[in-house]
């Protein structure tokens, strides 16, 4: 057969098969024109190449697996050579994983010292355990159900509530001026040297306000070159807490604090029960002349929340 036939049947490319070749893996007779005969042998080491790459094995290190095909084996880990070879590749990714796993330590150490940085909470001496990673979010996270909660909000019209800023100053949610404000809302962000409420990770949309509000840190300007005139977080932690994470993540823009949770009474906001806590559920509002022009939620997954925002921007940037 034809290179182009070995190729599709094996599904690999030609240049592959080339380079196969080049190694001498494949060796296929010369016709008398010149032409390269591949037969099912030649189909089943090129498999057997396929395979064994895709475990993470280098196309060099194959050779003694077609080598075990080649003296008649059914199965070409069927000799000690191949068995070799599994096991020198299990310890690279050994080594790999050791070496990964120190950089991790690494760089959670200067996570942990920057955090604390500007932080008036101290680090933790050492036997304690280290601050938790709460922008990295685990990958079995559960995903928040659109339970209804928030479908009446667009188009209604933002109440007369003044809520204090984490600068001191005090906001109006009817007269936020002219353009559009992102007003994203959340139930508690991690603190270094606090622990979460118990079961944190498993109530569906409470995990990820942190890596929540690093994505709107991050596209801030973004999001303002996209059309919103100002972002605004907003939690029921008091002021003092809230000020505490501004300054310890550096944020650009400021939170409000809302601890007898007056906007979710006026605009009936939906909200949680944990650990004796009363806690928002995460949404973000898109205000535009004191009005709720669209309304995300649920959320999902919050640190790439920011991005969704920022599309949606960009996507209504014309609307009247």
């Amino acid at each position: 057969m034809r290179i182009g036939e070995l190729a599709r049947r094996a599904g690999v490319t030609t240049k592959a098969v080339r380079y196969y070749e080049s190694l001498g893996l494949l060796a296929p007779v010369r016709l008398t024109n010149g032409y390269r005969d591949y037969d099912e042998h030649d189909v089943r080491l090129t498999q057997e190449i396929r395979t064994l790459c895709r475990l993470g094995i280098p196309v060099e290190a194959t050779r003694p697996f077609l080598e075990c095909l080649a003296l008649g084996h059914r199965h070409a880990d069927d000799c000690p050579a191949a068995l070799a070879g599994y096991r020198d590749a299990i310890d690279e990714l050994t080594q790999r994983i050791d070496d990964l796993t120190a950089r991790r330590a690494v760089l959670m150490a200067h996570l942990h010292e920057a955090a604390h940085r500007n932080s008036r909470f101290a680090p933790a001496t050492e036997g304690e355990e280290p601050m938790t990673d709460y922008t990295s979010l685990p990958a079995d996270l559960p995903v928040p159900k659109d339970d209804g909660a928030a479908a009446h909000l667009r188009g209604a019209r933002m109440p007369q509530l003044r809520l204090h800023a984490t600068d001191g100053a005090t906001i109006s949610l009817d007269a936020l001026g002219a353009g559009r404000t992102v007003l994203y809302i959340y139930p508690l962000t991690g603190r270094p040297g606090t622990d979460l409420p118990e079961g944190w990770d498993s109530i569906p949309g409470a995990r990820g306000c942190t890596a929540e509000t690093c994505g709107f840190r991050d596209h801030h300007q973004d999001l303002l070159a996209a059309g919103a005139t100002r972002v605004y977080g907003l939690s029921s932690q008091d002021s003092d807490y809230q000020r505490e994470v501004t300054e310890r993540l550096r944020l650009p823009f400021q939170m409000l604090s809302d601890p007898a949770r007056r906007l979710a009474q006026a605009l009936d906001l939906p909200t949680f029960t944990t650990g004796g806590l009363t806690l928002y559920k995460r949404l973000t509002l898109i205000i535009k002349d004191d009005v709720i022009e669209h309304v995300f939620y649920p959320i999902f997954p919050p640190d790439k929340h920011a991005d969704q925002v920022l599309a949606w921007l960009g996507d209504n940037a014309h609307r009247p």
